[in-house]
Parts: structure tokens; sequence; C-alpha cells
């Protein structure tokens, strides 16, 4: 099954299981603002609802239809639709015009992407979208997870389970820390710390497009 598909599939019960903002994120976002901020690989919104604090305008961009669907709901339900805009998309082939995101985060997402040429090229697509002064959050699960007794990346399967006992098989890639940071490298971004967080690699990062 396509990530579209799988996505799409278990929407609505993923999101129910989805309502609270990572730390790492709140973190990030503790001190920030901007004016324009791109949730990219939005889910069910719940880190656009964090973005709304530090800026005026959000977009959620997710490939799934389904969670943007749900995320359409959460927005409305919590009053911030107004200031909000959901795209349907690929994360490798943003449809955003150049330099025109001031913040941005890019969590949980980057791992489903099946090859390392999409997920260098959804890097490269954060660089072009990202202001001059722009600052984005990528995230991705780690060999260093204690569910994993891996040190080198692999890719893998996960299952989510339906209520009614249905499995849907997730595929992600895991990352080992010094991976990351090499995918990180080889993009059009700008480094500005690494680390692990959680089981999962955190990179805070710049365009030098």
């Amino acid at each position: 099954m396509d990530p579209q598909s799988t996505y799409d599939r278990i929407a609505e019960h993923f999101s129910q299981t989805r309502e609270y903002p990572w730390p790492e994120v709140e973190t990030f976002l503790s001190d920030r603002s901007a004016e324009v901020a791109l949730d990219l690989g939005c889910g069910n919104g719940r880190h656009v609802e964090a973005l709304t604090a530090c800026a005026e305008r959000i977009i959620g961009l997710d490939l799934s239809r389904g969670l943007l669907r749900e995320a359409t709901i959460r927005a409305t339900e919590r009053g911030y639709a107004d200031r909000t805009t959901f795209l349907h998309g690929d994360a490798s082939r943003l449809p955003l015009e150049g330099d025109v995101i001031d913040l941005a985060v890019y969590v949980a997402t980057l791992h489903h992407l099946r090859t390392r040429e999409e997920r260098i090229r959804s890097l490269d697509e954060l660089a072009r979208v990202l202001s001059r002064d722009g600052v984005g959050l990528v995230s991705a699960w780690s060999t260093a997870h204690d569910r994993f007794d891996r040190e080198v990346g692999f890719d893998t399967t996960v299952d989510w389970t339906l209520p009614g006992g249905e499995t849907v098989p997730r595929f992600y890639h895991i990352y080992s820390p010094g991976e990351f940071e090499r995918d990180l490298g080889e993009s059009a971004l700008d480094v500005v710390d690494v680390r692990v967080s959680s089981g999962n690699c955190y990179g805070v990062v710049r365009s030098s497009v």
C-alpha cells in the first residue's frame, strides 16, 4: 500500500491518538515568531495548532487527504481555521513558491519516504521554500530508539492496528544519527544543530539556497 492510501486508511483512528505536540517541537517554537509557518507532513494538525502561537499564517501540507480532513476539522473546532491553509502535496515536490516560509517543522515524515533520493530531494525542497532568515526543525525515527537494536540505518515496516484488529503496514526508514546528519549535509540546508532525543534524530536547519 502506498503512503497516501496507508494514511487515508488509518486517518481517523490515527488522529485520535495524536492530540499533543511533541515536547521537542514545543521547545523549538518557544522563543520564535514568524509571519508564515509551514508544517510539512502535518498529519492531523497538532503541530499546526502549536504554530498558531508564534506565526501569523500557517500552511499545513500532507500527502493524505484523510489526515488533511482531520486537520481541517481540528482547526475549525478550535478556532484557528481562518489563519491556516491546508494543502495536499508530496514532501519531495512542494507546491509552494521559493523563499516564502519563515518557520517550518518537518517531523515524523521524512522517514516515510522510500528512497534516499526522495528524502534528500524533500530536504532540498524545504531549503528552497525557507526564507533567507527562515529556520526549520527536521526529525526522523532513529536507531537510538530502544525498540531497535541496530547501529546502521535500515528500512522496515511498522504495523498500525485499527480498532477492529486490522493491521496496516507503514514504511519507515530508520536513520542512524550519523546517517541523518549526512543526509542533512548532502541537502541544500545549513545545519545549525543535530541531536537525538526520545529515540528520534532532530536537526535545526536553515536554507543555504
